[in-house]
């Protein structure tokens, strides 16, 4: 046989003891359910809101920070494809700049060039001039002392100076082929 457990003072004594006892714990236990879980229940759905609201809005600035970020690199892309358009616009038009100087120096050059050479020309051909006078001054007093008459016939000088001349570029012509 089993030994009888002794649970000493609780174990209720009186059968009034234990419909009390029942009586009250269902009291108890309606308040509990009435007032106390409720207020439990509406506590606990408070900070879930604040909870999912918390993370809601975690998630709605990092979407934000997301799109805010796609942008930032659609832009900067931008910019650097901008920034490479102005570098090739100014590669561009530097080029063009550069070809339209040397253009415009090679024109002022060649402008120069003739301005130089129609200068030496005129002056050539002013030194000729000269030179035929005094040549021919010279070669007809030269000439009058030779054939020992005048030559103030200035046809007859002109045409006399003139061969003379042309014997001399002759000569200096045949010269240089000489030499070589």
């Amino acid at each position: 046989m089993l030994p009888l457990i002794d649970f000493g003072p609780l174990v209720p004594q009186e059968p009034a003891e234990i419909l009390v006892g029942l009586v009250l714990f269902f009291i108890i236990l309606f308040a509990m359910s009435k007032v106390v879980v409720p207020m439990f229940e509406r506590t606990y759905a408070e900070r879930s809101a604040v909870i999912q609201g918390g993370i809601e809005r975690a998630e709605a600035a990092q979407r934000e920070a997301q799109t805010a970020l796609e942008n930032y690199r659609a832009q900067l892309a931008g910019a650097r494809e901008e920034a490479g358009r102005i570098r090739e616009d100014a590669k561009a038009q530097g080029s063009a700049i550069i070809a339209e100087m040397r253009a415009q120096a090679q024109e002022e050059s060649a402008r120069l060039l003739q301005n130089a050479k129609a200068q030496i020309e005129a002056e050539r051909a002013a030194a000729v001039a000269q030179l035929r006078a005094e040549v021919g001054g010279l070669a007809t007093g030269l000439a009058g002392r030779i054939v020992g008459e005048s030559l103030d016939d200035d046809e007859r000088a002109r045409r006399t100076v003139d061969r003379f001349i042309a014997e001399l570029e002759q000569a200096a012509d045949q010269a240089p082929a000489r030499q070589a």
